[in-house]
């Protein structure tokens, strides 16, 4: 019996995130923040710093700090919520997108100076 109820919550959680997923790909946007949207994790930057209760996507280490404190403590074996597990995770990798973005342009600009 207790499988059961902790199975519908799994699947109803999960279906909650493809649901969430589906929508904000499906949004129409303007241009500018359509770019901020992934088709990864289907989030924006804004919503991910939220998630992650920063300010700042540039204080690495604080991200990361963020992110493994929100990890363990949605953890199921302590009783938290996979569905809140899997925003964190999905937030973390949009920052990670953003700063992925971002190490081009720094080459880019580099590689100017020297020439």
């Amino acid at each position: 019996m207790g499988a059961q109820v902790v199975g519908r919550a799994f699947v109803r959680a999960i279906r909650q995130e493809f649901q969430a997923t589906s929508s904000a790909q499906g949004r129409q946007t303007s241009s500018s923040e359509s770019s901020t949207n992934t088709t990864i994790s289907g989030m924006s930057l804004q919503e991910a710093k939220q998630i992650l209760n920063i300010e700042n996507i540039v204080d690495k280490e604080q991200v990361e700090k963020s992110f493994k404190h929100l990890f363990t403590l949605n953890e199921r074996s302590k009783g938290g919520s996979f569905y809140l597990q899997s925003k964190v995770v999905r937030a973390k990798e949009r920052i990670e997108e953003e700063w992925s973005r971002e190490k081009p342009k720094e080459t880019k600009v580099d590689s100017k100076k020297e020439t």
